[in-house]
C-alpha cells in the first residue's frame, strides 16, 4: 500500500514540477515578445528610432517604429489603428474627444525641443532668409527672391506650419514640390541650385548612409528674428535661448488605455537616460540632464 502511495506521490509531483516550468516559460516568454508599434512623423525619425534602439536593448521589449506624414499618423489614431505616436504638436480638441469617446484618456508627454530648417545647395551664396519672405512666396508672391520650395510630403508637419504661419488654406500649384521622405529633400537640393528645402533639423544633425553624402552639399539658412532683428540657426544653443523662429516641442502620445508598454516606453523618453540620448543627437531635450562632478582634496600630477 506503501509503495502504491510513494508512487502516486512520485508522479503528482513529477506533474507539479512539469507544470510549473511550463508556466515559468511561458512567462518569460511573455516579458519577452512584448510588442507595441509606434507610429512617428517622418520629419523627426532618427531620433525616435535611436531612442528605441537604447529602449529595446534594456528592456524585454520589441517596438515597431513606423513613419508616417503628420496627417496619415492622425489619420490612423482616429481610425483607432494606432494608440502609440511620436507627433509634433499637441492633439486638437476634436482628438481629444475622441478618444474621450472611446473612455480613453490620452497622455501627451513632451520631450524635447526640435526645429523646421530651411536648406539650400552650397552654391547658394546668400544664407539668410526671413519667415516673411516664405509666407509672401506661399501666397503666391513672385517678387520674392525664392525661386521654389520642396517640402518632404504635402500632409507633413512641416507643410502644416509653414501654411498655418502663412495663413494659407491651400498649397500654391507653382513653383512648389514635395516628396515622401525628408531623405530625398536634402538629395534634390544637394543637386538642385535655387531651390530651398524645408526639412526637420533631426535630419541634419544624424544623417543616415542615404544622404551622408548630401550633407556637405548644402547649408542650413539663417532665419530671421524680428524681435532682435537678428538671424540665427536652429543650433541646440538658440534653440535653448529661443532665438531660432522655428522651433516646436516633441510629445509622446499614449492612449493605450492601460499601463503597458507605451507608458513605460514614454517614461524612458523623460528619463534622465532618454534625455541624454536627445541631447546627444543635437536637438535640445525637454529637461536638462545632470551633471555630476567629481571634487578631490588633492590634485594629482600626472605629468612627468
Amino acid at each position: 500500500m506503501r509503495r502504491y502511495l510513494s508512487f502516486f506521490l512520485t508522479i503528482a509531483l513529477l506533474f507539479l514540477i512539469i507544470t510549473c516550468k511550463q508556466n515559468v516559460a511561458k512567462t518569460d516568454k511573455t516579458i519577452q515578445t512584448e510588442e507595441a508599434t509606434v507610429l512617428v512623423d517622418e520629419s523627426i525619425q532618427p531620433i525616435v528610432e535611436d531612442l528605441v534602439q537604447v529602449f529595446e536593448s534594456k528592456y524585454n521589449a520589441k517596438i515597431t517604429v513606423i513613419a508616417k506624414s503628420e496627417a496619415e499618423v492622425i489619420q490612423a489614431l482616429s481610425k483607432d489603428t494606432a494608440r502609440i505616436a511620436v507627433l509634433t504638436r499637441t492633439i486638437t480638441k476634436e482628438e481629444e474627444a475622441f478618444f474621450n469617446s472611446k473612455k480613453l484618456i490620452p497622455r501627451m508627454t513632451p520631450f524635447a525641443h526640435d526645429a523646421i530648417a530651411f536648406i539650400a545647395n552650397k552654391n547658394t551664396k546668400d544664407t539668410l532668409i526671413t519667415l516673411k519672405e516664405v509666407k509672401d512666396f506661399m501666397k503666391g508672391s513672385k517678387s520674392t527672391k525664392i525661386k521654389g520650395l520642396v517640402f518632404d510630403n504635402l500632409n507633413s508637419s512641416t507643410v502644416r506650419l509653414i501654411s498655418e504661419l502663412s495663413r494659407i488654406s491651400s498649397i500654391p500649384k507653382e513653383n512648389v514640390f514635395s516628396f515622401k521622405t525628408n531623405n530625398e529633400v536634402i538629395n534634390y537640393v544637394a543637386e538642385n541650385n535655387g531651390i530651398i528645402g524645408v526639412v526637420g533639423i533631426n535630419y541634419i544633425f544624424e544623417p543616415s548612409e542615404k544622404i551622408m553624402a548630401s550633407i556637405p552639399k548644402i547649408n542650413v539658412l539663417n532665419v530671421l528674428n524680428t524681435v532682435d532683428n537678428q538671424y540665427y540657426s536652429p543650433t541646440q544653443n538658440n534653440l535653448g535661448e529661443g532665438t531660432y523662429p522655428l522651433a516646436r516641442e516633441l510629445f509622446v502620445l499614449n492612449a493605450q488605455g492601460h499601463e503597458g508598454l507605451g507608458l513605460r516606453f514614454s517614461a524612458f523618453i523623460a528619463s534622465e537616460i532618454g534625455q541624454r540620448i536627445i541631447l546627444k543627437s543635437g536637438l535640445l531635450p525637454y529637461e536638462i540632464p545632470s551633471r555630476k562632478f567629481r571634487i578631490r582634496n588633492t590634485i594629482n600630477n600626472d605629468k612627468k
